[in-house]
């Protein structure tokens, strides 16, 4: 792999390191952002400073649910530009427009830049003469709540990994902000916060080799255990959040309900899951929520540690923090999340129509993940990068047990400063191998989510799953 920044090379079958210095601490809220990452720009002057909660007007910070509702039915074009009407209500803040495109890549140019391109967005240039990747000049407006910029800072000297899978003395913050190892950058993205509960409507595809596709819809509530400003209870640090999941079409498996207990020390035995199939009408456990397995509707396009990019234990590889890079990542994407725009502009032979679609040069964090020897996974090694203002996993390249490359990941990131938070959406699996890809976390053609939901625990008892089945 290409020289990367410092910080290379520490796995997890190092000791259990205690938490940084308070002198490497104090940097955050200054040298660094509040949860890790270089405030300045780059000396190119390519990567500004990060900007975040200071682009965003408070009118906009407090969007509700509701507002925004309504605006998707009287006024959908409001949502598509929410972002890029703050970028030009702050334009003095910019040396360009970050509304212009500076760079388009393709086929004919893209091993020009092939430094800063993935190894699996490169092979996209290579399977598809029309795959182009618009890049627009940087803007860093990821941001998090001040308390959890406040619980960060006094994790960032507490907390622990005991291995790859047990974290310990943290709370409601993001454990690591300044990371000595690759498995502590993914338990970041899996600890972020996200707002407290949600529910989501989540449209998916699995995209043919000629574009064919069908839309299945999910319903998910999710109750956020970690990171939740409104539900500290003592079990908050065991636990990162409860995932209710309803399948409401196709209509064969319409009906189906999933619900995961995710906790934040996999290493004492793991998730717990059940399924309820409205076929027998029965609730069952899922042992098999997990890894390599399926996803349910995604036809074995996306395993069941895919979604939300990475999920679950990490104990089947070591983890390498190989550094930092400057990358092409999709960022900014509020175009492709555009309730004008339908399914049918979006998905196309091999690829996501990607005029629709934003990227833009920022640092991530490069983390290797290689297949331990006798584990088993259909992946035998994968590379993550991942935003340093965020901690969101943008892209993955996943190699098969031949070592030969597999499959792409790609989250659309999108900043939701009513949240607030950053995340990916949609998101897409590209199958390299046989031309099929799998796109979620759609909200295109259907109701926004809800982030202003809130949950009570026993919602998530797995005796409840037949009340919950049909209620959608």
């Amino acid at each position: 792999m290409r020289r990367l920044t410092a910080l290379t090379a520490a796995a997890v079958s190092l000791p259990v390191l205690a938490g940084v210095s308070a002198d490497e601490a104090a940097k955050l809220g200054n040298e660094l952002t509040p949860i890790g990452a270089i405030s300045a720009g780059n000396e190119a002057g390519t990567i500004p400073a990060w900007i975040g909660q200071e682009l965003f007007s408070q009118e906009v910070q407090d969007l509700s649910r509701d507002e925004l509702e309504q605006w998707r039915k009287k006024d959908p074009k409001k949502i598509e530009d929410l972002v890029f009407d703050e970028i030009e209500r702050n334009a003095d803040k910019f040396d360009k427009n970050p509304l212009e495109s500076t760079l388009t890549i393709t086929k004919a140019n893209y091993k020009q830049h092939a430094s800063k391109l993935t190894v699996g967005h490169q092979k996209m240039f290579e399977l598809y003469d029309d795959y182009k990747m618009i890049v627009y000049p940087t803007v860093r407006t990821a941001f998090f709540p001040e308390e959890i910029y406040e619980a960060t800072k006094a994790n960032a000297t507490s907390a622990t990994l005991e291995g790859t899978d047990s974290v310990k003395n943290a709370k409601l913050g993001f454990p690591f902000p300044i990371p000595k190892q690759g498995a502590e950058v993914i338990w970041n993205h899996k600890t972020k916060f996200r707002g407290s509960a949600v529910k989501r409507y989540n449209n998916q595809a699995i995209v043919a080799q000629d574009g064919d596709f069908k839309i299945s819809k999910l319903v998910e509530d999710v109750k956020f255990k970690y990171a939740n400003l409104n539900d500290q209870s003592d079990d908050s640090n065991k636990l990162i959040a409860y995932y209710l999941q309803e399948v409401v079409s196709p209509p064969r498996v319409a009906g189906q309900v999933t619900l995961v207990h995710e906790t934040a020390d996999q290493s004492s035995g793991g998730r717990n899951a059940w399924l309820y199939d409205p076929g027998i009408g029965r609730t069952r456990r899922a042992p098999n929520v997990g890894y390599d397995n399926p996803s349910l509707g995604s036809d074995g396009e996306q395993f069941n540690d895919q979604i939300d990019v990475f999920n679950g234990a990490l104990d089947r590889y070591t983890w390498k923090l190989l550094g930092k890079k400057e990358m092409y990542i999709p960022y900014n994407s509020g175009q492709m999340n555009s309730p004008l725009l339908k399914y049918d502009d979006i998905l196309g032979k091999g690829h996501i129509n990607q005029d629709y679609a934003r990227y833009e040069l920022h640092r991530v964090w490069v983390v290797e993940a290689t297949l331990r020897d006798g584990q088993r996974h259909q992946f035998k090694k994968r590379t993550f990068y991942v935003d340093e203002d965020s901690f969101s996993i943008a892209v993955v390249d996943c190699y098969d047990n031949r070592d030969q490359l597999w499959k792409l990941q790609e989250a659309h990131l999108t900043t939701f400063p009513f949240v607030p938070t950053t995340s990916g959406s949609p998101e897409l699996i590209y199958d390299l191998q046989t031309g099929r890809y799998f796109a979620t976390a759609m909200t295109n053609e259907d109701q926004i989510s809800d982030f202003d939901v809130s949950y009570e625990d026993r919602m998530f008892l797995p005796q409840g799953l037949a009340r919950v089945a049909g209620r959608r």
